[in-house]
């Protein structure tokens, strides 16, 4: 069972740096992956981004972030299977590819390139990131790294550490509607239509995968 803490953003990155430095030093020169899971307006990336900044502070070049939206299929292609209106769901990512791609990172020897995903054009951009061969902490981020589902079961032993940030359902709910109008491409309509149909659901879905974490974070927040 999963352990579970309350912390706000700040005391989860408190507690997740030394413990990402322990765990790097007694990996003695081997990749190891630590997953920050969680659903759709979680606050992963973020939290991801910091703590890989956090980390970089101590130890220059030491780690490195792995967006997992970056493997969402392109979009000509959810379009062409007639699923843009589930765009996000897990099947409208290259799964397979993403489970593939960390299995290749953790015992890379050389330089890596990975895609990322762009809210501003809402599709994928290739090579947007390098990971060098001296980075020995991945920080893996995304929705779906505790599924069971598919390819997607192939991640989590993957994960050397594994932290689920649960966030209230109806605050997700405000985040996501705040994120949505904030690049102005659809209209607050879709916006809300789009959450209700798609992302809530992919909420609910992932937060049945919370308990294969090794330990939960309850995230104290104001929205």
């Amino acid at each position: 069972m999963a352990e579970i803490i309350a912390l706000t953003p700040q005391e989860a990155l408190a507690r997740l740096v030394p413990h990402s430095l322990e765990m790097e030093s007694a990996a003695n020169g081997q990749r190891i992956a630590i997953g920050l899971a969680g659903g759709p307006g979680s606050g992963k990336s973020t939290l991801a981004a910091e703590l890989v900044t956090m980390l970089n502070a101590v130890k220059p070049g030491s780690a490195a972030l792995v967006p997992m939206d970056g493997f969402h299929m392109k979009h000509a292609k959810i379009e062409a299977m007639g699923q843009a209106d589930y765009k996000g769901a897990p099947h409208t990512f290259e799964g397979a590819a993403f489970v593939s791609f960390l299995h290749h990172l953790k015992h890379a020897t050389g330089p890596v390139s990975g895609p990322g995903y762009s809210r501003k054009i809402e599709d994928v951009v290739e090579n947007a990131f390098t990971i060098q061969p001296e980075a020995r902490v991945l920080v893996v981020e995304g929705n779906y790294l505790l599924l069971t589902e598919g390819p997607w079961a192939g991640v989590k032993a993957l994960l050397d550490y594994a932290v689920f940030l649960d966030v209230p359902r109806n605050v997700i709910e405000r985040r996501l509607l705040r994120r949505h109008g904030e690049e102005g491409l659809f209209s607050e309509e879709r916006n809300r239509a789009h959450i209700a149909r798609n992302d809530l659901p992919n909420y609910d879905l992932v937060d049945g995968s919370k308990d294969r974490a090794d330990v939960i974070f309850e995230m104290v927040v104001e929205i």
